[in-house]
């Protein structure tokens, strides 16, 4: 029988710093207090439970706010399980980030780094986001001392997020602050005309119900696009829900709806059908545009995405000549961004549907440099596939967060590019993969670049030259 872990109270304990996964830390009794929604500087009265050899806790009481400690600017803090770090004011909020990106690399990755360059930060902390998807639910979220029976079914009817750690629960979401107008009246809309037609709200447990999430996308333009999936088939309702929100919100200018009958909500294996409007949104980059669909993956902080893109090809230190290989292209952005400057790209995504978005999008901008293949990365990337398409003078890596496949490395090591370009979600697992390669190649430089503010994730940037 698994043993519990002992729950204490702690009282007066004093918030010293920020560590990984964007909790704070305290230490006491020379144990390590974790503690989330907490900030350097706070005096704090916490639940806390022992492990092993340390202890996690939530605060209780805010004895003594920190005098760096804001007051969160969304009413849904502390319950959505996103943007815990509204407390934190920005410029700390870089600091710590790039203090993370050198405690993986340095700590974890025991690597040689030139000094770590201050993560560029975003010049927008809100309504950055160009993607969000939101849940219905038939059970929203309620806190703690309200009665479920106190509530009719439809006021029990949710649609926002998923409440973390609970797979079931969806917080109902009056206002989001990721997104840009008309977001979040969108969402509303929707919801409201569900509830006044009495549309089902999805029960994830029992797996039944019409309304089961909903994609919203924009553009830097303005424009927007909504993917709306349902889950069942209900012409009548279905065309209901779109035609009144095509009347109500013209600038959404390409509607889809899915019919999803499977137990989970990923829509990358289902057929979206263009109800009305457009069938893509157009993203723009320099003199670069990029059709995105419904499926499409691009990033979600579009201005980011520029500053991002611009220090990966400052590191690539490309001159015409070379052969580049973009590997886990995605649907093709980097290397497209990157073309000008290459004599041949060559990118490799295990996606085939965002393989076909870059062969678009290719097209689109006329570029005739650049060529993709799909599959997985350590099957198609081999000596033969090297023999036949070049040897590579610079790698761009850009992998999930998981990172780069042992046979990937090998194959890299093999062909010996004479720089390459890691870029990753993850810096601890960057910081692993980065290993691999320190007896061939040295850290040059190391570039976080802040693609979501208010939370602890950050993007990381390195340039590795062979030795």
């Amino acid at each position: 029988m698994a043993r519990k872990n002992k729950e204490v109270y702690l009282t007066d304990v004093l918030i010293e710093d920020v560590a990984a996964e964007g909790k704070a830390i305290a230490r006491v009794d020379s144990l390590v207090l974790f503690v989330p929604f907490a900030v350097p500087g706070d005096i704090v009265n916490v639940k806390a439970y022992k492990k092993r050899n340390y202890m996690e806790g939530y605060i209780t009481e805010i004895v003594k706010p920190s005098p760096q400690r804001l007051q969160p600017f969304c009413q849904h803090f502390g319950t959505c399980g996103g943007c815990k770090w509204q407390p934190l004011p920005y410029e700390l909020q870089l600091k710590y980030k790039t203090s993370q990106v050198y405690d993986q690399l340095v700590r974890l990755g025991h690597l040689d780094v030139p000094e770590v360059s201050p993560a560029i930060g975003s010049d927008n902390t809100t309504f950055y986001r160009n993607k969000l998807e939101f849940s219905f639910s038939d059970r929203r979220w309620l806190d703690f001392g309200e009665d479920p029976e106190a509530f009719t079914p439809q006021q029990r009817c949710g649609l926002g997020f998923h409440v973390g750690r609970f797979f079931d629960k969806v917080l109902d979401i009056e206002k989001c602050w990721l997104q840009k107008d008309p977001s979040n009246d969108i969402r509303l809309f929707i919801k409201q005309l569900a509830i006044e037609n009495g549309y089902s709200f999805y029960n994830i447990r029992q797996n039944q119900g019409f309304m089961r999430n909903m994609f919203v996308r924009s553009n830097e333009a303005g424009e927007f696009m909504i993917v709306v999936c349902f889950g069942y088939e209900d012409k009548k309702a279905i065309k209901t829900i779109l035609d009144a929100t095509a009347e109500r919100f013209p600038q959404i200018i390409s509607i889809y709806y899915v019919v999803n009958r499977k137990l989970n909500d990923s829509i990358s294996d289902q057929d979206c059908i263009l109800y009305k409007g457009t069938d893509a949104l157009i993203e723009t980059m320099e003199d670069l545009r990029f059709k995105i669909g419904p499926k499409s993956f691009y990033q979600t902080n579009s201005a980011q995405a520029y500053k991002l893109y611009s220090v990966v090809r400052q590191f690539a230190g490309l001159t015409g000549k070379e052969v580049v290989y973009d590997l886990y292209t995605g649907t093709g952005t980097i290397a497209q961004f990157v073309s000008k400057g290459a004599s041949k790209v060559i990118g490799i995504e295990y996606v085939p549907e965002a393989i076909e978005d870059a062969r678009t999008n290719v097209l689109f901008n006329g570029i005739t440099n650049c060529e993709f293949f799909a599959g997985d990365m350590k099957d198609v990337l081999d000596a033969d596939f090297i023999a036949a398409h070049g040897q590579p003078d610079v790698i761009i890596l850009d992998p999930p967060r998981a990172g780069i496949h042992p046979d990937v490395a090998k194959v890299i090591m093999d062909c010996a590019p004479r720089r390459m370009v890691y870029v990753s979600c993850n810096p601890a697992s960057q910081a692993r993969d980065l290993a691999i390669f320190k007896d061939k190649y040295r850290i040059t430089h190391v570039q976080p670049v802040d693609m979501f503010p208010h939370t602890h994730h950050i993007e990381n940037v390195c340039c590795l030259e062979i030795l």
